[in-house]
């Protein structure tokens, strides 16, 4: 039993920290997110809009797959900092290019449209999850 709690005493420490530098990392890819988009999500969402709930949900889950993945593989929080970076920058080029492949995408999200929406989330999930699969290696 003693060797779980000295276990416990030096993993839960480096597991906190870890933790918290992804959490730090998903606020700012979120805030990152927002700031890029031309539309402003939590404005429109606290309007009813239901396509810039989809948007910035899908955004959240979206910028957090790659991050989980490379929590999940790096040993060192210095890792998972700059991995961390990384996957964010390729989920903001996500957007962009969805952005460009949709056009008038602002317009429809802020008409409320769910079906952009859904494409949206949908082209940034399919990036997400492959980032992840290339950050865990």
């Amino acid at each position: 039993m003693d060797t779980v709690f000295e276990t416990l005493s030096t993993g839960l420490p480096v597991l906190l920290l870890q933790f918290a530098v992804t959490l730090a990392l998903l606020g700012l890819g979120v805030a990152l997110y927002m700031a890029v988009t031309p539309f402003h999500e939590l404005q429109l969402v606290r309007q009813g809009n239901v396509a810039a709930g989809i948007a910035l949900a899908g955004s959240l889950v979206a910028i957090a797959i790659p991050l989980a993945a490379t929590l999940a593989s790096s040993l060192v929080t210095l890792d998972i900092l700059l991995w961390g970076l990384v996957a964010l920058l390729l989920q903001l080029l996500a957007f962009l290019l969805a952005a460009r492949l949709i056009p008038g995408l602002r317009g429809m999200i802020e008409a409320d449209n769910p079906a952009a929406a859904c494409v949206l989330v949908g082209v940034q999930l399919a990036v997400a999850l492959l980032n992840a699969g290339a950050m865990a290696g």
